[in-house]
């Protein structure tokens, strides 16, 4: 079979492989990358894909156990089929049902998404990997398998496809290949949502076969909902974690300052991302220096779930995302809080505003704001005074999808660097036209097997030659340190990791953080030197 050109039709074909990553087809990178070279991605280990079906790509980032026998084999389609069902019904997808029934009627097949789409274009242009390839192998089946007659016209329709074992479980890894950035859906001329049909797929799955990526469910959502956060961090281990946080506000800035729990009636109820807790303490520190000097009346939440942001159920289960929302909703009107504020993490930005529109109801539906417009206001109005001088190096800008293309919240973190930073310029391209970090919809956290690999060879690195070509050739002399600004926990990771990959602190002198660390580099109340020029 073709390594690039496979077919819908031809997905259902009983081929241990269907498609093999070369990395000589990959674009080649900028300076001072020109001579890079890529290495192969890895084979998943035999004790590792023992099991389990790997024959989409090779990649391993969802878990599709091979079923023992022919007869388990089609029941598990029959299941599959089911789950098609309810997913085209309001009482089974009252969340979704009427975009997705929009994507699924209105492709014309222009392929105008293609040419958004990171995965493809860095792939060379692996058919797999279109934005509507993996929407026409479910449209296929909707309009054969379930639609009136569709077996009888099939033929005639170009509805033509197997459904059986290989083609349900190459449709659950190809919906893991998707970023949800949905740029797609940004530049479609009918409107399809090609990243929504991905984020259904993956829903059918986990809600009716039980398959989902650990890092999401077991790791994430299930964890997140016993223990009170998606990291393991328990109530009582956040207090220790915060109580040497509030050391090192004192070690860094000498400022004083005891952050406030559980105060009913404050103006701000503020969430993160768990993440900031063990890898970014520094973006948790800066926050509260920020609203303590600006005479904020805000507080964090104690109660389990209530600190922790993380919705993973977003990228996969609308069940497990409920589940998470409600517990938000209920932690913020216990606390009689004025409004929930998200601090610097893009999906939270989405779970708790935009999709949480459908969820925070009646007495719950308290006011929810990005930490992007509260700081702007507190930046821009002169709430707290800043010398840009401070932040006089270079700094770009990359824009979490969840909070500019999904939300249009462009311009507050603009206006703050344009502020502060003297020498902040923009990708290219930017706003909501950027490209994602590459570790969207869970991809940042699934840290196992060979799927890193995949996700810095393919949607990382667009956004790495973004980043590179944010900045001037004299700019990479050594001892010129630049700033990749990602206000978004899980971008500042995949970012990390891609930094890591490349070797780019040593070869290219990057370095990433949050905004709100640079916000407190040049306030003149604090002492200088709070962005520390050290990769971790």
């Amino acid at each position: 079979m073709s390594n690039k050109n496979i077919k819908v039709k031809d997905l259902g074909k009983k081929t241990d492989r269907v498609y093999n990553l070369d990395v000589k087809e990959l674009p080649k990178l900028p300076y001072p990358y020109e001579d890079w070279e890529d290495p192969e991605v890895p084979p998943v280990k035999d004790i590792k894909a023992e099991g389990k079906d790997l024959s989409l790509d090779g990649i391993l980032n969802v878990v599709v156990p091979i079923p023992e026998s022919e007869e388990k084999k089609e029941e598990l389609v029959a299941k599959f089929l089911e789950g098609v069902r309810k997913l085209l019904t309001v009482e089974n997808n009252w969340t979704f049902l009427k975009p997705f029934m929009l994507s699924m009627e209105n492709c014309v097949k222009c392929n105008t998404c293609s040419e958004a789409c990171p995965v493809y274009e860095m792939s060379g242009g692996a058919e797999i990997y279109r934005p509507l390839f993996r929407s026409d192998v479910l449209r296929r089946i909707i309009k054969k398998y379930i639609s009136p007659g569709g077996k009888l016209t099939a033929p005639f329709t170009g509805s033509n496809i197997d459904l059986n074992w290989e083609t349900v479980a190459r449709l659950a890894q190809l919906a893991y290949r998707c970023n949800l950035c949905r740029r797609c859906a940004q530049t479609c001329p009918m409107g399809v949502d090609n990243g929504l049909i991905a984020r259904e797929i993956r829903k059918l799955f986990s809600q009716e076969m039980g398959i989902a990526p650990a890092e999401l469910h077991t790791d994430g959502t299930i964890k997140q909902l016993t223990t009170g956060s998606s990291t393991g961090v328990s109530p009582v281990a956040l207090m220790d974690l915060f109580e040497f946080m509030e050391e090192d506000i004192t070690d860094r800035t000498g400022l004083n300052i005891k952050v406030p729990f559980d105060k009913s009636g404050a103006d701000i109820l503020l969430i993160h991302n768990a993440g900031e807790f063990l890898s970014w303490p520094e973006n948790i520190e800066a926050f509260a220096i920020i609203f303590e000097l600006a005479g904020v009346s805000w507080t964090l939440s104690s109660e389990m779930v209530g600190y922790d942001s993380v919705n993973y159920g977003l990228f996969y289960d609308d069940a497990q995302y409920a589940k998470v929302t409600l517990k938000h909703a209920e932690v913020a009107k216990k606390l009689g809080v004025k409004k929930v504020v998200m601090g610097e993490c893009g999906h939270a930005h989405k779970a708790v505003m935009a999709i949480g529109d459908r969820i925070w109801l009646g007495e719950s539906n308290i006011p929810r704001e990005s930490c992007l417009a509260t700081l702007e206001d507190l930046v821009m109005n002169e709430k707290i005074m800043v010398d840009p001088e401070r932040n006089d190096f270079p700094i770009t800008l990359h824009d979490p999808c969840n909070v500019v293309r999904s939300m249009g919240v462009v311009e507050p973190q603009r206006r703050i660097l344009r502020k502060i930073a003297p020498k902040f310029r923009e990708m290219t391209p930017h706003g909501v036209h950027n490209y994602c970090c590459g570790g969207g919809s869970g991809f940042a956290i699934m840290q196992s097997n060979n799927f890193p690999n995949w996700r810095f060879l393919l949607p990382g690195r667009k956004k790495f030659i973004q980043i590179l070509n944010a900045f001037e050739k004299e700019e990479y002399e050594p001892g010129v340190n630049k700033y990749v600004c990602a206000p978004c926990s899980n971008c500042k990771g995949q970012i990390r990791d891609l930094l890591e990959y490349y070797d780019a602190w040593e070869k290219a002198g990057l370095l990433y953080g949050g905004l709100v660390e640079l916000i407190v580099n040049c306030m003149t109340d604090v002492r200088e030197g709070f962005v520390e020029w050290e990769f971790h």
